[in-house]
């Protein structure tokens, strides 16, 4: 396949918490037999959910699929996070940082638990100004000058930190965040309004700017909005109750029955035309085959002129 293009990427997040290691198998195998290729993890993965209170559950999945799946390694592309693992278990106050010494244990735990010698892509999972700019920078360009991450990238990050992170990079040498991750999706928050998720950091004109006058890649996590697009029983938050959702999710209506694909799908179409890759979080194989399809799914201009509109 050819990963240039926008695809959709695996979010493994519940993996080894809610969703039990031979089910996960299962969701991976799926995907890769489907053409999937990327795979999102993080080193914090899920503590909030895990007993003992902190990260690795789903790296330990993911590196325990790898090892039962011989030459598999050669057939994904694994991208992990260092930032918010908790140093004391249930305590996400005392998160690892983005100190040097934290981004390379942080690295290190994450290759050891994933039994690989290198990710195809480390993020830093989102800012840390309490430590320089230039020493998170410089520590991220060592894993590279190393080969323990082939490229680089920043997730929860302003554009204006970025571009300074890259301009710090060129500076010293070392190789910079070429990569974005952002919560985004079709259907949108009221404006200003602050999300009820920690963390979270919503894709802007800005960052989309960014990243193509540059060139970086971007990818949209929340893309599916929890299932609210299909599900009755996932309605969306109550900062999504103004007059463009219930525009945009007609206009979702309409389409999805024009081209004979799920609202899922056509939401997906839709970031993938914008040069998105989209994050899908899956717990069942049929969810990964819905994602995958889209692919198939093609929207045209006009209907893209639609959606913004309504909107």
């Amino acid at each position: 396949m050819d990963v240039t293009q926008p695809q959709p990427v695996l979010g493994t997040m519940d993996f080894g918490t809610r969703v039990a290691p031979d089910r996960a198998f299962a969701i991976l195998d799926a995907f890769v037999a489907g053409g999937g290729v990327w795979l999102d993890t993080a080193n914090c993965y899920a503590f909030w959910t895990d007993p003992d209170g902190v990260g690795g559950a789903s790296e330990r999945v993911i590196g325990a699929w790898l090892r039962s799946r011989p030459g598999m390694r050669d057939a994904v592309r694994i991208a992990t996070k260092v930032r918010h693992n908790p140093l004391v278990p249930h305590s996400p106050e005392t998160a690892e940082g983005l100190s040097a010494r934290a981004v390379h244990a942080g690295a290190e735990g994450s290759l050891r638990r994933l039994g690989v010698d290198h990710v195809d892509l480390l993020w830093a999972h989102a800012e840390d100004r309490t430590v320089p700019l230039e020493e998170t920078v410089d520590a991220f360009g060592a894993l590279v000058a190393k080969g323990a991450a082939l490229r680089v990238g920043a997730a929860n990050h302003a554009a204006w930190r970025v571009e300074r992170a890259r301009s710090l990079a060129r500076e010293r040498g070392v190789e910079p965040w070429t990569s974005l991750q952002l919560r985004h999706s079709l259907a949108q928050p009221r404006p200003l309004t602050p999300l009820a998720e920690g963390g979270h950091r919503m894709l802007t004109p800005d960052d989309l700017d960014l990243a193509r006058s540059e060139g970086l890649a971007v990818w949209s996590y929340t893309s599916l909005l929890w299932g609210s697009y299909v599900r009755a029983d996932k309605p969306l938050p109550s900062t999504y109750d103004h007059p463009g959702t219930t525009r945009v999710l007609a206009v979702l209506e309409d389409v999805a029955n024009e081209l004979s694909a799920t609202r899922n799908q056509v939401v997906l179409a839709w970031l993938m035309h914008q040069g998105i890759d989209p994050i899908v979080g899956a717990s069942r194989v049929d969810q990964v085959e819905e994602a995958l399809a889209a692919r198939g799914t093609r929207l045209t201009d006009a209907h893209m002129a639609r959606f913004a509109e309504a909107r």
